[in-house]
């Protein structure tokens, strides 16, 4: 028996909003309670991973406790309602993004296998020819370089790359340039997670398709600042992280115009992602569940629609405005201690902060931050091109969520100051 996703099913959704108290929202993480080296908790690090609201933790462990079945073609009790929760989750991100359909949407582990899902697939798909181009950016995270590369040795496919001034900012009159009769895919990011810069994603995507080049957007740092509708953004594929939206690891979404994803071929051999198997041939499932081989996430998929619900249980521009606040002053408490320079000073930034400050290695700074209980990143932020851009090793980085406070800047001025005072 076939699954078949209900498309036209919609989620109720709920058009109250909470407040934005940060006292509240801060207690919904219980991980905020906790000490590290005796020091309460500062939870700086969210461009790498966000923590997770009781909701979240609490839909997995419900999900164990009281629906733990496999999915789409179990018959039984457990399987059905497995299955309601795993598909109700895809009806949520479908709303969350505005996507025109369900079946537009494919769980997977996070942007990165969506990424490499579409480059693999486009190689063994007609979509290249030898001598076609595509275009990336500077800025681009590996993920968003490294599975290109691959394709483009396999095709004999040329990458060219956009390239970013001092501040942070795409060169658009480059990529301009770059456009031309080869170009058969541009994959870009919409938020740089090294940099903060946010790229003006829609003329990007606009001018791209004036050309008839199709677009793939990496959101893993951008859903979660900001309201995304890829109808309105008319990007060709959307690729987002779940453990960066407040939902759990190993979880992610690759959203696709169902035109391309039913021409592409499936990205793995398996279980569900098939219609008929015998020796002679096999034939594949409809999207989305063609590129969903094997027993999925569904635990965590499910705490991943979770998740989205908590988000957008806010309005989201007090969630921009919080964020935003909160990286202006960060910005100028920074810029306030000497020999701090920070990297990435972009006209549009979001809520990321990458510095380094003369004499003083990153990895000194970070760890020494960590025994006063505050948690940064610092390296090249699996982004090493930029690092090179910048002529630098790496660089310390800050990056914030919904739950931190005007407080925990403060805090870590001031033990920033300290540390400083001390390796000097």
């Amino acid at each position: 028996m076939d699954f078949t996703i209900p498309v036209e099913k919609s989620v109720q959704k709920d058009t109250t909003k909470r407040t934005f108290d940060l006292e509240k929202i801060r207690s919904d993480f219980p991980i905020l309670e906790r000490k590290v080296n005796g020091k309460q908790l500062i939870y700086l690090d969210n461009a790498a991973t966000t923590q997770k609201p009781d909701v979240v933790i609490e839909s997995i462990k419900h999900y164990y406790t009281f629906e733990n079945a496999n999915i789409h073609r179990g018959l039984h009790f457990l399987s059905e309602l497995a299955t309601e929760s795993y598909e109700t989750s895809r009806l949520k991100i479908k709303e969350f993004i505005n996507a025109m359909s369900a079946a537009e949407i494919v769980f997977l582990r996070g942007a990165t296998e969506a990424i490499n899902l579409v480059a693999h697939s486009m190689c063994r798909g007609n979509f290249f020819d030898d001598g076609d181009e595509i275009i990336i950016s500077e800025m681009e995270h590996h993920a968003n370089i490294v599975p290109w590369q691959m394709l483009c040795e396999r095709r004999n496919v040329k990458l060219k790359v956009v390239p970013i001034d001092d501040n942070g900012d795409l060169i658009f009159e480059e990529f301009e340039k770059l456009l031309n009769p080869k170009t058969k895919l541009v994959s870009i990011t919409h938020t740089s997670n090294s940099l903060g810069t946010v790229n003006p994603i829609k003329e990007i995507i606009d001018l791209a398709h004036k050309n008839g080049v199709p677009v793939l957007v990496d959101g893993a740092q951008a859903v979660q600042h900001g309201k995304i509708d890829v109808q309105e953004l008319d990007c060709d594929f959307f690729v987002f992280s779940g453990h960066k939206l407040y939902g759990p690891t190993g979880t992610g979404i690759l959203y696709g115009k169902a035109d391309l994803l039913n021409k592409m071929p499936p990205y793995q051999g398996g279980g569900d992602m098939i219609r008929e198997v015998t020796f002679e041939k096999t034939t594949f499932n409809d999207i989305p569940n063609k590129f969903e081989a094997g027993t999925p996430n569904i635990a965590g998929s499910i705490g991943l629609g979770v998740a989205v619900k908590y988000l957008n249980s806010f309005d989201i521009n007090d969630i921009i405005s919080h964020e935003v606040n909160l990286l202006n002053y960060a910005t100028k408490k920074l810029l306030e201690i000497d020999g701090l320079k920070i990297i990435g000073t972009a006209k549009n930034k979001s809520a990321v902060i990458s510095f380094v400050v003369d004499g003083v290695h990153p990895y000194d700074i970070g760890t020494m931050l960590d025994t006063q209980g505050i948690a940064i990143r610092t390296g090249h932020h699996c982004t090493q091109p930029i690092m090179r851009r910048y002529n630098l090793p790496a660089t310390a980085r800050i990056s914030f969520g919904i739950y931190n406070t005007i407080q925990e800047v403060d805090y870590l001025i001031e033990a920033l100051n300290k540390i400083l005072k001390m390796i000097r």
